[in-house]
């Protein structure tokens, strides 16, 4: 199988090693970003203030703006200098620092909070573009979809183990007598010790096999320039990829969508369902697995069905998800939505991967997958940003935010229609 699906010169080895940081940094997002920090800063940290989901929807976006700034030049950078792995390096140093640093955050803690949020998230986005663009080193052309899909559903794991050590030190805490002001900070440093921990294999057995092609006796202004005329030219030769750029503006619509569910669906569940933190990380869990379980089913379904319609399935699927959601009146509604929403997670993000994998040219692969950051980072903001605003406009309407959001599945199955893989893959070989 190895042979068949690999690219030329990869071990099964490296490929793991690659999945493990999907394995590791997915405890980032399911402790902080969706199932326990989000909902304690609503509830704890701001008070249940009215504008406090418009306060962490903003924190993230922040971020996610500073991701879209520097997405594009990070990845000419790592592609000019052979430097993903370093890169990955200091972005993954970041986001366990800013994560660790979330002990400190109590009651009233707003500003710090969102500050060590927007740091923590500016950095892990960032690395997620990175360790992305390794993605076609490692993989046949016919088989992107099968080792991302590897990717993510490895990642899910990842989460569920991280979340899985949260809640055996919450239910513990919990029998002392502690709250959440007590359990919550020590889960930010459970979750920072495990990032970087379950990360290591990923630098130790990953290789770098972009050649570093640097401008001689270049100084900081001239490096600066390339960078910046290079990508001028990429958005000059948009009309050369143009179902690369379809597909970007498709992603930048249905991932919005899915943003808001997993920025929010604790805080959803929270205000609208009534469940508990316990609650919350009992429904993640268990909402984990089922997206790896999606993850790795529909990476194989991919390469027989296409990306673009296995996305379309996909999107299918979350337009199911938040039907049902909108209409629960009762916890066991609510837990089928989840699950809905967890086996569409893992899959259509995994499909996006292979995709952009797909359309990239082969020299400039992480300035491609730069571009699929920057459009993901757009889509961080609009979705949580607009269910935010909803909410606080609304005074407090989850369900309204929730409807609004799920325009964005809409409006991304209807920009789906006309991308055409051979096309696109067609473009690239001519780059």
């Amino acid at each position: 199988m190895s042979r068949q699906i690999l690219a030329d010169g990869v071990r099964v080895r490296e490929v793991w090693a690659w999945a493990m940081y999907d394995f590791a940094n997915s405890a980032y997002t399911t402790t902080v970003v969706t199932a326990i920090f989000n909902a304690y800063f609503v509830a704890v940290v701001a008070a249940g203030a009215p504008w406090a989901t418009l306060a962490w929807t903003s924190a993230q976006a922040i971020a996610s703006i500073a991701i879209m700034l520097t997405a594009a030049s990070v990845g000419a950078y790592a592609d000019r200098h052979g430097a993903k792995k370093k890169l990955l390096g200091v972005t993954t140093a970041g986001c366990v620092a800013g994560t660790a640093a979330l002990f400190w955050v109590g009651p009233g803690d707003v500003v710090l909070a969102m500050a060590l949020v927007a740091i923590a998230s500016f950095f892990f986005g960032s690395s997620e573009n990175i360790i992305a663009a390794f993605l076609p080193e490692l993989a046949g052309e016919e088989d992107l979809g099968k080792v991302s899909g590897w990717g993510w559903s490895w990642g899910y794991l990842g989460g569920m183990a991280c979340l899985g050590l949260c809640l055996a030190y919450i239910v513990g805490a919990k029998a002392q007598g502690a709250g959440a002001a007590q359990f919550v900070p020590v889960t930010m440093l459970i979750t920072a010790a495990f990032f970087a921990v379950a990360s290591a294999p990923t630098f130790l057995l990953l290789r770098e096999r972009t050649r570093a092609t640097p401008v001689a006796d270049a100084g900081a202004g001239a490096e600066f320039s390339a960078l910046a005329h290079r990508l001028l030219r990429t958005a000059r030769e948009a009309q050369r990829f143009p179902d690369m750029a379809r597909f970007l503006v498709c992603l930048l619509c249905y991932q919005s969508g899915v943003f808001a569910a997993i920025a929010l669906a604790a805080i959803y569940a929270q205000e609208a369902i009534g469940f508990t933190a316990e609650d919350n990380i009992k429904l993640f869990f268990v909402v984990n697995g089922t997206a790896a379980v999606g993850a790795f089913a529909f990476g194989y379904l991919q390469d027989r069905l296409g990306h673009v319609r296995t996305i379309a399935l996909t999107l299918a699927g979350w337009l199911l998800m938040t039907a049902i959601a909108l209409s629960s009146d009762s916890r066991e509604q609510f837990w089928v939505a989840a699950n809905i929403a967890g086996l569409c997670l893992g899959s259509s993000q995994s499909a996006a991967r292979a995709l952009v994998g797909l359309f990239a040219p082969a020299q400039r692969r992480a300035e491609f997958f730069g571009l699929w950051g920057l459009a993901m980072k757009l889509a961080a903001v609009a979705g949580p940003m607009t269910y935010g605003l909803t909410t606080w406009l609304s005074g407090g309407n989850h369900r309204l935010a929730l409807a609004v959001t799920g325009l964005y599945f809409v409006a991304g199955l209807l920009l789906l229609i006309g991308i055409d893989e051979r096309r696109g893959r067609e473009a690239a070989l001519a780059a």
